[in-house]
């Protein structure tokens, strides 16, 4: 039987992990790639050589034009330049990778995170839009016929359409969905049960399972209201912001650490997690939760809440940064982009960063306003923000400037004193110099001396004794360790090794004896003025080699040796000074213990709102005429007229964001809303509703709920429950062939489209059943790699540099990147996690208690744990299967799970519990 329990997990984990029809990722994301890192390459690296412009000139080179998608897929006379999903084939990567004769570019090869944007572009399929023919967008704007495309229109509410079957609709979202299914000659499903719909609500609204009591509750109400009420309770759940906050943070690609080749935390990240979690709990209206993480330092209004007014700023402070060097302009830049990228596709559905280096291939967006609108953002820092009062602030930032001043001034008199000690030293420079070199020699041609006896013998200090035999001993010919004493240590390096020592002693050669004296000279020339300089009097000034001699070792600090670091120095310092010392450091710790509070931090952004010049070409290097500050022209209700700002703050930009008059941003939120609810938006392209973007299925209802949406105060819970009472949504998902055969894709809603749980639901609901979750709410995040990490996975760490193996292997998406929506891969180390993680046994195991404690017998605990996994009575069938395996413990090997364990896991890892439908 534990065969036939092991047989039974991995089918069950099988299953779990199988595809439900899962859809496959539209192009959107391909041809963006295409726009923001392929064409810009081509058309500043090769249609010089290799397009019909260069034809004409008769520059072409080899037959091959770069310039259209033919041109790419003809090739020229080595053959095709690409194979769309087969980067191994065609002549364009190898030339790009300099792996062959043909180099391309010819003079210098490109970098090779473009060579690998190539290689990624060619195995996704290579989506080219080019045809050869000259775009509307760089030809010239028709601004008139630009607006009549449906998005930059403002949206209107319709009136409810005509339905036949009267009767079915809810509310006013059904008769549009119905409408379009009879036009379709489609049917509607029936309704789901009610265990369904209270499971799919609970999952969709708190991202946890209903337990039994809650479900109890919800079967026993009969009241027409019932379903309204159970929304309510999870609306008024602190779990929903958790739920819908983690889909706002993939929009904003929230992450913890920096964008750099190396680790770089940002130990304040959390607090922005936080507010968004806290924001949407409060049903903080839309355009608010937008103006607060544009501008929340700029916006004009009274304070009481600092951690509500800024902590929103980390939208933009947790963006990519990036390590500087020497090409600190271009990196700006790109970080620049990455905002421009962020707000644009998030919020208002535009690819805007296609315009960075050509005017929009497809909308109306040129090169110019892509540059007028990242004006906000030219100029801003991200930094650290108190999240306090300036004048709490203030006393803050001058108690710890007060406390780095006591410090520096214990610190600084070790250092004080330590140079003196070493200036008594340095007099005996000669002798120092000599009786280390013998230390030296004597270790290494293995001469036994008596170390301590010499140094007591010649009256010097072991201490400064032995960091001048670690100078020695540490110099080499072509590296020594004091540049300044090159010449003295290349000629102690050399007496070291022809050294010719007796039994217990070594002699110090003439030419070291000779070259010390010389040196030690040279030391003492320098003290003398070094003091004279240093009375009331003008005195002469160091010479630059005398000042490079006193620097090297003495004055330069405590890396030289007659300067002992301020850590070692106290040990050496007579008592006198130690008491001395002793009573800066009270004063220190008197200091401390009138310590202001420490003051929680944020992430934001600071300033911006310098006008910017064109990058022509994207290039940082290559300016061309200013651009005008300001919002968007397509989406600006002064579009005919130019711009007279002289700049264009980020409050101006959330102003017009914001705005009630903008097209996009209600659609935007309202279709993202939807998206989450049905699995997929009215608007395909959640992050472009471009011309390049998918068409709306119900366009008047997108309107409609977008006028509705403002009209109810930007409540994002009214459109929770606006879409979640209405008979579309409580719709079974009970399959139909003949609605399948019209609309496989459901596009138009015939019935609830069953969804696999991402892997913070997942990951959640499993912890819920094992009763092993902590529900605690905010603060630090934790990695997913601690075995005691139970809370929320909201509540795990993000990295963009080393993203958390479980959260990636179940489809996580990219924290670099504005993410629209997540794919759903099934692969083996799925399969493996299920069966084999340290996570999945030890909830097994707590889950196996639980079901253990309900009840002696086999058939009541089977009852039990189907309650708790799947909300529902296990069939006769699957209890009487369960209760036997259950009653099979047989032979039990050491460490090995048990059979109620084993059963546990094979429910955990079930496709019933990962699926809703």
């Amino acid at each position: 039987m534990l065969r036939m329990c092991r047989t039974l997990l991995i089918g069950l984990g099988l299953l779990m992990l199988s595809g439900r029809g899962i859809a496959a990722e539209p192009d959107a994301k391909a041809l963006e790639l295409f726009e923001k890192k392929i064409r810009p390459v081509l058309v500043e690296k090769c249609y010089s050589c290799h397009s019909a412009e260069a034809a004409k000139n008769k520059k072409l080179k080899g037959g091959l034009q770069l310039d259209t998608r033919q041109g790419l897929l003809t090739g020229g006379e080595t053959g095709p330049a690409i194979v769309p999903g087969k980067p191994a084939e065609g002549t364009l990567l190898n030339a790009l990778r300099y792996t062959t004769d043909l180099k391309m570019p010819p003079t210098t090869k490109l970098a090779d995170s473009v060579v690998a944007d190539f290689e990624a572009w060619i195995k996704a399929g290579a989506v080219d839009p080019r045809d050869g023919k000259t775009s509307v967008a760089t030809a010239g704007i028709d601004w008139e016929f630009a607006r009549k495309h449906w998005a930059f229109q403002s949206p209107k509410k319709y009136p409810a359409p005509a339905v036949k079957q009267v009767g079915w609709s809810q509310n006013g979202i059904d008769a549009f969905v119905l409408a379009a299914l009879e036009k379709r000659g489609i049917q509607p499903a029936k309704p789901a049960d009610k265990r369904t719909l209270l499971r799919r609500a609970s999952f969709d609204l708190i991202g946890l399972p209903p337990t039994p009591q809650e479900l109890e509750a919800f079967l026993a109400d009969e009241s027409p209201n019932a379903f309204a009420t159970v929304l309510d309770r999870l609306l008024a759940s602190p779990h929903y912001g958790e739920r819908w906050g983690r889909y706002w943070l993939d929009v904003s690609r929230y992450a913890e650490d920096k964008a750099l080749a190396f680790p770089t935390p940002r130990p304040h990240a959390y607090q922005y997690r936080d507010w968004v979690v806290q924001a949407f709990n409060s049903d903080m209206p839309y355009d608010r939760f937008l103006r607060l993480q544009l501008a929340g330092d700029m916006v004009k209004e009274p304070v009481d809440d600092y951690f509500l007014k800024l902590a929103g700023l980390g939208f933009q402070g947790l963006g990519a940064e990036y390590h500087k060097g020497s090409v600190a302009e271009q990196v700006k830049a790109d970080e620049l982009d990455d905002r421009i990228d962020t707000l644009s596709r998030g919020l208002l559905g535009l690819t805007v960063a296609c315009a960075r280096c050509h005017d929009h291939k497809f909308d109306p967006i040129p090169t110019r306003d892509y540059y007028s609108l990242a004006a906000a953002y030219k100029g801003s820092d991200l930094n650290e923000l108190f999240l306090a009062p300036n004048d709490v602030v203030e006393i803050r930032r001058k108690w710890e400037a007060k406390l780095k001043e006591l410090e520096a001034a214990a610190n600084q008199y070790l250092v004080d004193q330590g140079r003196v000690l070493g200036k008594t030293a340095l007099v005996y420079v000669r002798k120092y110099l000599l009786v280390a070199w013998q230390l030296v020699a004597s270790k290494k041609h293995k001469v036994e001396v008596n170390t301590a006896e010499i140094i007591k013998r010649e009256r010097l200090d072991p201490y400064f004794v032995a960091r001048w035999t670690k100078i020695i001993e540490a110099s080499t010919k072509a590296k020594p360790a004091l540049p300044a004493l090159k010449n003295w240590l290349t000629i102690a390096q050399e007496a070291v090794d022809s050294a010719k020592p007796t039994a217990n002693s070594i002699a110090v050669p003439e030419s070291l004896q000779k070259a010390t004296d010389q040196l030690a000279e040279k030391i003492r020339d320098a003290l003398a003025v070094h003091d004279m300089a240093g009375g009331k009097e003008k005195k002469p000034a160091l010479t630059p080699r005398q000042d490079e001699l006193l620097k090297a070792i003495w004055l330069g600090g405590g890396n030289t040796p007659f300067a002992p670091p301020a850590n070692e120095a106290l040990a050496l310092l007579p008592e006198a000074a130690k008491k001395q010392h002793a009573s800066l450091l009270d004063t220190v710790a008197k200091h401390k213990q009138a310590e202001i509070p420490q003051l929680p931090k944020a992430h934001g952004i600071s300033g911006g709102g310098q006008a910017m010049k064109i990058n022509v070409r994207g290039k940082v290097d290559s300016l061309g005429e200013p651009a005008p500050p300001g919002f968007l022209r397509i989406l600006d209700s002064q579009i005919s007229k130019p711009s007279e700002k002289p700049a264009f703050t980020r409050l101006d930009l959330a102003d017009a964001v914001c705005s009630a008059d903008n097209p996009l941003t209600a659609r935007v939120m309202v279709n993202r809303i939807w998206q989450h609810h049905f699995g997929r938006g009215i608007v395909g392209t959640p992050s472009n509703f471009g011309l390049s973007g998918e068409a709306p299925t119900h366009p008047k209802l997108l309107d409609t709920l977008a006028v509705r949406f403002v009209e109810t105060g930007w409540s994002i819970k009214w459109l929770h429950r606006e879409i979640m009472l209405s008979a579309t949504y409580q719709q079974s998902s009970q399959h139909s062939p003949t609605s399948a055969e019209i609309d496989p894709e459901n596009h138009y809603l015939w019935r609830f489209a069953p969804h696999r749980l991402d892997v913070e639901a997942w990951r959640d609901a499993i912890l819920s059943a094992s009763g092993r979750l902590d529900a605690k709410l905010a603060g630090p995040s934790l990695s997913l790699l601690e075995a005691t990490h139970v809370r929320r996975t909201i509540y795990s760490r993000i990295s963009r540099i080393d993203p958390d193996k479980l959260l990636v292997m179940f489809d996580f998406p990219d924290a670099n990147v504005s993410s629209e929506k997540r794919g759903a891969t099934t692969i083996p180390q799925q399969q493996l996690f299920v069966l084999n993680s340290d996570f999945m046994l030890r909830s097994a195991k707590a889950f196996s208690v639980i079901i253990e404690k309900s009840s002696t017998k086999g058939e009541d605990r089977v009852a039990w744990a189907y309650r708790l996994a799947f909300g529902r009575v296990p069939t006769a069938r699957e209890q009487a299967i369960g209760a036997a395996f259950l009653r099979s413990e047989g032979e039990k090997k050491m460490g090995s799970p048990t059979a109620l364990e084993q059963f546990a896991q094979a429910l955990l890892a079930s496709n019933e519990f990962t699926w809703v439908d």
